[in-house]
This record gives C-alpha cells, structure tokens and sequence, in this order.
C-alpha cells in the first residue's frame, strides 16, 4: 500500500527491497513505544494521570479534570464519555484509544498549555499494551468486580490486565488504590511507585465518612474537614475520595480541593438526577454490571421515603459478557418496587434473546414485579 516501513514481528516470504523492514518480538509494545518517540513523548510534558478499575473510572477522571480546570490549570481528559483538550471536546470511540491516538491527543494538549491530563485506562487498553510508552504521574485504582469476562475469560486474566499497568509505574509516579476493595493491595504488591490508599470505612492514608444524605446530596467529612456535595451514595464518597486524594498527591492545596468539590455536578449519565414538574424523580445511571447495579439501588432505597415507588428500567449489551445478565436482572427486581427488562445495545445479537438471558436470574416471585 505504499508504506516505506513496516514494523512487524515474522518477515513475509518475499520481503519487498523497496521497503524497511523492523522485526519486533512485540509489535504491540513497539506500536507504544514508536508513537510516544514521534509525537516527542508528550506523557512527559504534563502529568498524565490515569484511573482503573471496573467502576468509578469515568466520574473520576472527569471530576479531576473538572476540578484542576476549575483551579485555573489548562487540562485535557480522556473519557469513555468524551476526550477534551481544555474546553474543546472531541467525539471518544474506546476508553482508551490505540497509541497512535493517545499521543497525537496528547501532543495537542501540549500544543494548547495543558498542565495536567486525566485518562481513564480500561483492562483492553493494559492488555493491548495501549499505554506503553506513556509517562505517569499517577494511577489510581478503584475497585474490581465482574466485568468482561467476555474478552479476559477469567477474572484472574482481568486482575493481571489491571495489575500489570501498576507494575510498569516508574518510582516518581504514586499508586493510589481504594483499601476498601480487597484487590487494592494486589495492584501494588510488585508497584515500583509510591504506594497510597483511601477508605471511607477504616484506615487509610486518605479517609472519608458520610455524615448525611439525602435525594439532593451528601455532607462528607473528608481528613477532618467537612464539606456539602451534589453526589449521593456510598460509591461516589468512595469516588469524591479518591479525587481529593490524587488532587492533594498532584500538589493542590487541600481547602481549594475541597471548595471546586462543593461546586462540581454529577457526571453525565452517572447517577445523573432529573426532576419533572409532577414531581417525579428520574435517576440515570450507567451501572452495567451488577456490583453497580447494587450500588445504585441500594443507594436510592436508602434515601427513598417508604411511599416512594422505586421503578427500574435495565438491560444489557449484545456481543459482551452474557454471564453477568441474570445476575444484573435478580438484582435489579430485588432492590425495586417494579423492573422494566429490555436490551441496551444489542450490537449483532437479538434483544429477545438478550432479555431471555436476563430473565433466567428471577425466580417465579420475582418475575410477578417485572414486565
């Protein structure tokens, strides 16, 4: 196709002469390695900060990116939501893109004067070797559950595509990992970095409590200091913490941290509350697996009065992890007055049958609350 160079890790047969030709045992690794040289390393220029885990990834990233902009710093973010470089938005196709991508957006946001970036890094990224060559400042690491086992098959796989972004950080980025998730400690067990934890339920270098909640927020008392937020339920004091943590870790100071937190709203799509003329409350959220689904439904009974109608609309992707389907479903009818089943993006799979998949996880008491 005209190529002067291919990188690749077998020569073909007949090799053209006209062509350079680079054996790699890697050619993945090497992808990382050779974008971050061309576009003149840009990890290195600002710092890049990236977030883990099989939730809270997105809300992090996107509050810390929030936060350091509401603090005067230029920044950039990517996000399964949306990538940004300062106030420019660009249209996000992965959670995290191939190499090629993350450096050329990268280079721009050194181009416009960004600071800092934030990155969500997913376990197909690590897996795929997307972020090799990167530079981080630090990692943060949220929890894990059960989540594509599609493309890990095992949860041991997911746990080691995790860990072994952790394993690559160099000794002047910080590893910061929730205390609360017992896999927190394996992320950092072979960590290089400087090794940092947060708890909203003991102790921990960076500590959280609720002290109230309710439909409109929550007051958190965040290392002694108590501060009112527009977030509700135990995952996102978990989350809130973790954005003081890494914000106090990038050199902001604490009671300016804590004043940008005061102001900041829901992320898009993420225990996002809609409110209607009649009075009827919608919560959207992106719960896709079934620790988020209890998280979220949990969340709400608490603060719902006992007349308040808890109604559920879930479903589930096509072409991903179908095991996680009757589970999602059981949960989701247990926690709620009435369960509205129905697909998501059913991708090249019949929503039918994805819905059949579902309904396997109700027993006969809970498919009478379910339509």
């Amino acid at each position: 196709a005209g190529a002067t160079a291919v990188l690749c890790e077998k020569l073909p047969a007949q090799p053209s002469a006209t062509t350079t030709w680079i054996v790699t045992g890697d050619s993945a690794r090497a992808l990382g390695q050779v974008s971050s040289n061309f576009y003149d390393n840009p990890s290195s220029l600002l710092k890049l900060t990236g977030v883990t885990g099989t939730n809270g990834k997105t809300t992090i990233a996107t509050l810390l990116y929030k936060l350091f902009s509401g603090l005067g710093y230029k920044s950039g973010l990517f996000s399964t939501v949306c990538n940004y470089i300062t106030d420019n938005e660009i249209e996000a196709t992965h959670t995290t893109p191939d190499p090629v991508q993350i450096n050329m957006v990268l280079s721009e946001m050194v181009k416009a004067g960004c600071d800092y970036a934030f990155m969500e890094v997913s376990s197909h990224a690590s897996d795929q070797k997307r972020i090799v060559g990167l530079q981080f400042a630090g990692a943060i690491f949220t929890n894990l559950t059960h989540d594509h086992l599609d493309y890990h098959k095992t949860f041991d796989r997911y746990l080691a595509a995790k860990k072994s972004w952790f394993d690559s950080l160099k000794e002047n980025a910080f590893a910061l990992v929730n205390a609360d998730d017992r896999n927190g400690m394996v992320m950092i067990q072979n960590c290089k970095a400087r090794k940092l934890t947060f708890s909203t339920k003991g102790p921990a270098d960076f500590r959280c409590r609720i002290i109230e909640q309710s439909i409109n927020g929550m007051g958190l008392r965040i290392m002694g200091e108590e501060v009112w937020t527009k977030f509700i339920g135990d995952f996102n004091a978990s989350n809130l913490l973790a954005v003081y943590a890494a914000a106090v870790l990038l050199g902001a100071e604490s009671g300016e941290i804590l004043t940008i937190i005061s102001q900041l709203g829901s992320v898009p799509g993420r225990l996002e509350v809609i409110r209607s003329e009649e009075g009827i409350t919608g919560i959207v959220d992106y719960a896709h697996t079934p620790d988020a689904l209890v998280n979220v439904i949990s969340t709400l009974n608490k603060i719902r009065r006992k007349d308040v109608k808890l109604i559920t609309v879930v479903g589930a992707g096509g072409d991903r992890d179908r095991t996680k389907r009757p589970k999602m479903a059981a949960i989701s009818a247990e926690g709620s007055t009435r369960l509205i089943l129905t697909s998501d993006n059913p991708r090249s799979e019949d929503p039918e049958k994805i819905i059949d998949d579902m309904e396997e996880g109700l027993t006969s008491d809970l498919k009478r609350r379910t339509l």
